[in-house]
Protein backbone atom coordinates (compact mmCIF):
# COMPACT_ATOMS: atom_id res chain seq x y z
CA UNK A 1 0.00 0.00 0.00
CA UNK A 2 1.44 3.22 -0.94
CA UNK A 3 1.86 6.04 1.94
CA UNK A 4 -0.76 8.44 0.13
CA UNK A 5 -3.17 5.77 0.20
CA UNK A 6 -2.40 4.99 3.72
CA UNK A 7 -2.65 8.29 4.89
CA UNK A 8 -6.27 8.73 3.10
CA UNK A 9 -7.47 5.51 5.30
CA UNK A 10 -5.62 6.84 8.28
CA UNK A 11 -7.77 9.77 8.29
CA UNK A 12 -11.35 8.22 7.39
CA UNK A 13 -10.70 6.05 10.06
CA UNK A 14 -9.30 9.04 12.52
CA UNK A 15 -12.55 10.61 11.79
CA UNK A 16 -15.11 7.32 12.33
CA UNK A 17 -14.21 6.57 15.99
CA UNK A 18 -15.70 3.41 17.10
CA UNK A 19 -19.30 3.67 19.04
CA UNK A 20 -20.66 1.22 21.56
CA UNK A 21 -22.44 -0.77 18.89
CA UNK A 22 -18.83 -1.48 17.22
CA UNK A 23 -19.29 0.81 14.33
CA UNK A 24 -18.29 4.18 13.90
CA UNK A 25 -20.48 7.20 11.83
CA UNK A 26 -19.86 5.91 8.39
CA UNK A 27 -20.52 2.15 9.43
CA UNK A 28 -23.73 3.19 11.41
CA UNK A 29 -24.91 5.05 8.41
CA UNK A 30 -24.31 2.52 6.02
CA UNK A 31 -26.23 -0.14 8.03
CA UNK A 32 -28.99 2.45 8.12
CA UNK A 33 -29.22 2.42 4.39
CA UNK A 34 -28.97 -1.33 4.32
CA UNK A 35 -31.56 -1.74 6.96
CA UNK A 36 -33.86 0.04 4.26
CA UNK A 37 -32.93 -1.36 0.94
CA UNK A 38 -35.59 -4.51 1.25
CA UNK A 39 -38.06 -1.95 1.52
CA UNK A 40 -37.27 0.21 -1.58
CA UNK A 41 -36.13 -2.84 -3.85
CA UNK A 42 -37.61 -3.70 -7.22
CA UNK A 43 -39.76 -6.99 -7.68
CA UNK A 44 -36.79 -8.61 -9.55
CA UNK A 45 -35.86 -11.23 -7.38
CA UNK A 46 -37.71 -14.26 -6.64
CA UNK A 47 -37.20 -17.99 -5.60
CA UNK A 48 -33.80 -19.42 -6.63
CA UNK A 49 -31.11 -17.22 -6.91
CA UNK A 50 -29.53 -18.83 -10.03
CA UNK A 51 -33.22 -18.89 -11.79
CA UNK A 52 -33.70 -15.40 -11.22
CA UNK A 53 -30.35 -14.38 -12.81
CA UNK A 54 -30.41 -16.41 -15.97
CA UNK A 55 -34.16 -14.81 -16.33
CA UNK A 56 -32.31 -10.97 -16.09
CA UNK A 57 -29.83 -12.06 -18.52
CA UNK A 58 -33.11 -12.94 -20.90
CA UNK A 59 -33.66 -9.08 -20.62
CA UNK A 60 -33.35 -7.25 -24.55
CA UNK A 61 -31.44 -4.21 -22.82
CA UNK A 62 -28.53 -6.80 -21.42
CA UNK A 63 -28.31 -8.58 -25.08
CA UNK A 64 -26.27 -11.57 -23.25
CA UNK A 65 -27.10 -15.33 -24.30
CA UNK A 66 -26.89 -18.13 -21.57
CA UNK A 67 -26.11 -21.99 -21.26
CA UNK A 68 -26.11 -23.96 -17.82
CA UNK A 69 -23.82 -27.11 -18.02
CA UNK A 70 -23.28 -28.80 -14.22
CA UNK A 71 -19.59 -28.79 -14.09
CA UNK A 72 -16.66 -26.49 -15.03
CA UNK A 73 -14.92 -29.77 -16.80
CA UNK A 74 -18.34 -29.38 -19.41
CA UNK A 75 -17.30 -25.82 -19.62
CA UNK A 76 -14.70 -26.25 -22.54
CA UNK A 77 -17.32 -28.21 -24.73
CA UNK A 78 -19.62 -25.29 -24.23
CA UNK A 79 -16.97 -23.26 -25.56
CA UNK A 80 -16.32 -25.56 -28.47
CA UNK A 81 -20.54 -25.17 -28.94
CA UNK A 82 -20.88 -21.67 -29.01
CA UNK A 83 -17.87 -20.97 -31.37
CA UNK A 84 -19.57 -23.27 -34.03
CA UNK A 85 -22.24 -21.84 -33.37
CA UNK A 86 -21.29 -18.27 -34.11
CA UNK A 87 -19.09 -19.45 -37.02
CA UNK A 88 -16.13 -18.54 -35.44
CA UNK A 89 -12.31 -20.02 -35.54
CA UNK A 90 -11.48 -22.56 -32.78
CA UNK A 91 -9.24 -20.24 -31.29
CA UNK A 92 -9.57 -18.45 -27.86
CA UNK A 93 -7.45 -16.44 -25.79
CA UNK A 94 -7.93 -18.03 -22.11
CA UNK A 95 -7.82 -16.06 -18.53
CA UNK A 96 -4.91 -17.12 -16.68
CA UNK A 97 -6.93 -18.16 -13.83
CA UNK A 98 -5.29 -22.04 -12.67
CA UNK A 99 -8.56 -23.58 -13.02
CA UNK A 100 -9.29 -22.56 -16.67
CA UNK A 101 -5.80 -23.67 -17.53
CA UNK A 102 -6.20 -26.53 -15.96
CA UNK A 103 -9.27 -27.74 -17.97
CA UNK A 104 -9.25 -29.86 -21.40
CA UNK A 105 -9.11 -27.50 -24.04
CA UNK A 106 -8.24 -30.01 -26.99
CA UNK A 107 -9.50 -28.89 -30.14
CA UNK A 108 -9.21 -25.41 -29.54
CA UNK A 109 -6.13 -23.34 -29.57
CA UNK A 110 -5.76 -21.08 -26.67
CA UNK A 111 -3.13 -18.40 -25.68
CA UNK A 112 -2.94 -16.37 -22.34
CA UNK A 113 -2.44 -12.84 -23.55
CA UNK A 114 -5.31 -10.56 -24.87
CA UNK A 115 -4.89 -8.68 -27.77
CA UNK A 116 -6.66 -5.24 -28.48
CA UNK A 117 -8.28 -7.01 -31.79
CA UNK A 118 -8.98 -10.52 -29.89
CA UNK A 119 -11.56 -12.31 -31.62
CA UNK A 120 -13.08 -14.39 -28.79
CA UNK A 121 -11.77 -15.00 -25.12
CA UNK A 122 -12.83 -16.95 -22.03
CA UNK A 123 -12.66 -15.93 -18.87
CA UNK A 124 -13.86 -16.90 -14.93
CA UNK A 125 -15.83 -14.64 -13.02
CA UNK A 126 -15.70 -14.17 -9.16
CA UNK A 127 -19.55 -14.07 -8.81
CA UNK A 128 -22.80 -12.82 -10.08
CA UNK A 129 -25.56 -10.44 -9.62
CA UNK A 130 -29.01 -11.45 -9.80
CA UNK A 131 -30.80 -8.39 -9.46
CA UNK A 132 -29.42 -6.32 -12.41
CA UNK A 133 -27.57 -9.85 -14.33
CA UNK A 134 -24.08 -8.55 -13.76
CA UNK A 135 -21.00 -10.16 -13.59
CA UNK A 136 -18.08 -9.67 -10.76
CA UNK A 137 -14.37 -9.16 -12.13
CA UNK A 138 -11.65 -8.30 -9.35
CA UNK A 139 -8.35 -7.65 -10.85
CA UNK A 140 -5.65 -10.01 -9.86
CA UNK A 141 -2.94 -12.14 -11.93
CA UNK A 142 -5.92 -14.69 -12.47
CA UNK A 143 -8.23 -12.06 -13.70
CA UNK A 144 -6.32 -9.20 -15.80
CA UNK A 145 -8.91 -5.96 -16.27
CA UNK A 146 -8.32 -6.28 -20.34
CA UNK A 147 -9.86 -10.00 -20.22
CA UNK A 148 -13.38 -8.59 -19.72
CA UNK A 149 -12.99 -5.33 -22.58
CA UNK A 150 -11.02 -6.42 -25.19
CA UNK A 151 -12.39 -9.54 -26.78
CA UNK A 152 -15.54 -9.22 -29.96
CA UNK A 153 -16.92 -12.34 -27.69
CA UNK A 154 -16.46 -12.93 -24.32
CA UNK A 155 -17.28 -16.57 -23.27
CA UNK A 156 -17.53 -16.65 -19.05
CA UNK A 157 -18.30 -19.07 -16.70
CA UNK A 158 -20.05 -18.55 -13.57
CA UNK A 159 -20.61 -20.47 -10.55
CA UNK A 160 -24.35 -21.12 -9.14
CA UNK A 161 -22.75 -20.54 -5.66
CA UNK A 162 -20.98 -17.10 -6.49
CA UNK A 163 -24.42 -15.32 -7.34
CA UNK A 164 -25.53 -12.46 -4.94
CA UNK A 165 -29.19 -11.96 -5.09
CA UNK A 166 -28.85 -7.72 -4.56
CA UNK A 167 -25.97 -5.25 -4.97
CA UNK A 168 -25.85 -4.54 -1.96
CA UNK A 169 -25.77 -8.64 -1.24
CA UNK A 170 -22.13 -8.10 -3.23
CA UNK A 171 -21.20 -4.83 -1.33
CA UNK A 172 -21.52 -6.73 2.14
CA UNK A 173 -19.48 -9.74 0.87
CA UNK A 174 -17.05 -7.14 -0.57
CA UNK A 175 -15.65 -6.54 3.01
CA UNK A 176 -14.59 -9.94 3.71
CA UNK A 177 -12.73 -10.59 0.17
CA UNK A 178 -9.58 -9.78 -0.50
CA UNK A 179 -9.03 -6.38 -1.89
CA UNK A 180 -8.80 -5.96 -5.33
CA UNK A 181 -7.00 -3.05 -7.25
CA UNK A 182 -10.18 -2.25 -9.34
CA UNK A 183 -14.01 -4.23 -9.67
CA UNK A 184 -15.73 -4.60 -12.52
CA UNK A 185 -19.14 -5.02 -12.96
CA UNK A 186 -20.16 -6.32 -16.43
CA UNK A 187 -23.73 -5.78 -17.32
CA UNK A 188 -24.46 -7.51 -20.51
CA UNK A 189 -22.51 -6.87 -24.43
CA UNK A 190 -21.78 -3.58 -25.28
CA UNK A 191 -23.72 -1.42 -28.32
CA UNK A 192 -24.02 1.82 -28.79
CA UNK A 193 -26.51 3.74 -31.45
CA UNK A 194 -25.21 7.14 -31.12
CA UNK A 195 -24.22 7.48 -34.58
CA UNK A 196 -27.14 7.60 -36.61
CA UNK A 197 -29.05 5.57 -34.70
CA UNK A 198 -27.32 2.28 -36.21
CA UNK A 199 -26.27 -0.70 -32.96
CA UNK A 200 -22.53 -1.03 -33.45
CA UNK A 201 -21.17 -3.76 -31.30
CA UNK A 202 -17.78 -3.70 -29.22
CA UNK A 203 -17.94 -0.08 -28.66
CA UNK A 204 -16.91 0.17 -25.03
CA UNK A 205 -16.07 -3.88 -24.68
CA UNK A 206 -17.37 -6.71 -25.59
CA UNK A 207 -20.02 -6.99 -28.00
CA UNK A 208 -21.30 -10.37 -27.93
CA UNK A 209 -21.24 -11.85 -24.24
CA UNK A 210 -22.20 -15.47 -23.34
CA UNK A 211 -22.66 -16.32 -20.15
CA UNK A 212 -21.99 -20.13 -18.58
CA UNK A 213 -23.84 -20.79 -15.31
CA UNK A 214 -21.66 -23.52 -13.33
CA UNK A 215 -23.92 -25.77 -11.26
CA UNK A 216 -27.24 -25.21 -9.53
CA UNK A 217 -28.06 -23.43 -6.04
CA UNK A 218 -30.48 -26.30 -6.13
CA UNK A 219 -27.95 -29.12 -5.88
CA UNK A 220 -27.57 -31.49 -2.87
Amino acid sequence: MSSARAKILQAIRAASPATSSGKGPIGAQAAALSARAAATRPERVSGPVDAAFLTRLQDPGIGATTERVATLQDFPDAVRRYLAAQGLAAAVAVQPHPELLALDWSGVETHHHIATDEGAAVGLALGGIAETGSLVFHSSAASPTLFAFLPLHHVVAVRAETLWPWLEDYATALATLPQPRNVNLVTGASGTTDIEGTLVRGAHGPGWLHIVLIGSTNAT
